[in-house]
Formats: C-alpha cells, sequence, structure tokens
C-alpha cells in the first residue's frame, strides 16, 4: 500500500513558477515509477512527467524545458518544478505511484491555476 499526498499548487500569474512536492509513505518508495499527471477540466487525465527509481525522466512535449521532475528517496518524496507556466498548464495535477504487477497508486491531486 502506498499514500501519496500533493501539495504546492495555487494561483500564479503567466509566466511565474510553482514547486510541486508529493509525499509517499507505506511501502517501499523506491521500487516505483512516480509520475505527475494532471487533468484539466473536460479533458482527459495525462501525463506530464515521470522518474523511474534510477532516475531517469520522461516529459510530456508540452512542458519539455519548462517542467523539472525529480526525487528524493531518502524522504520518499517526489518534486514537479514548473517554470514559465502557460494558461494550458492550468488542471488538477496529481502525484501517481507505479510498479509492474502491482496496482497504481494515486494522490487527491492539487489545483494549479495560471491566471493574470
Amino acid at each position: 500500500q502506498v499514500q501519496l499526498v500533493e501539495s504546492g499548487g495555487g494561483l500564479v500569474q503567466p509566466g511565474g513558477s510553482l514547486r510541486l512536492s508529493c509525499a509517499a509513505s507505506g511501502s517501499i518508495f523506491r521500487a516505483y515509477t512516480m509520475g505527475w499527471y494532471r487533468q484539466a477540466p473536460g479533458k482527459q487525465r495525462e501525463l506530464v512527467a515521470a522518474i523511474t527509481s534510477g532516475g531517469g525522466a520522461n516529459y510530456a512535449d508540452s512542458v519539455k524545458d519548462r517542467f523539472t521532475i525529480s526525487r528524493d528517496n531518502a524522504k520518499n518524496m517526489v518534486y514537479l518544478k514548473m517554470n514559465s507556466l502557460k494558461f494550458e498548464d492550468t488542471a488538477v495535477y496529481y502525484c501517481n505511484a507505479r510498479r509492474t504487477l502491482f496496482p497504481p497508486y494515486w494522490g487527491q491531486g492539487t489545483q494549479v491555476t495560471v491566471s493574470p
């Protein structure tokens, strides 16, 4: 069992920055690939970025060169640093943990709103 709790969302102006955090507990954190997904109103949930237990990362094309995912295995934390935020980044952001042959886990989500 893995419990995920996101924090760090909020209201930010276009061009601004935010850092999302996800605290994980309950299982062997470093065995999981961690990811950030987002869901905007009326749209499907989409992968934003993911990072493997070894630190390999991948990003959605829409956020490459603007967002950075990182993890601290000693603290059971995963982060998403978001720079140069745009209106279209407005969404609920969810932390995700996945591992082969195990069910995925989700956090409750944190709202990010980009607006003047």
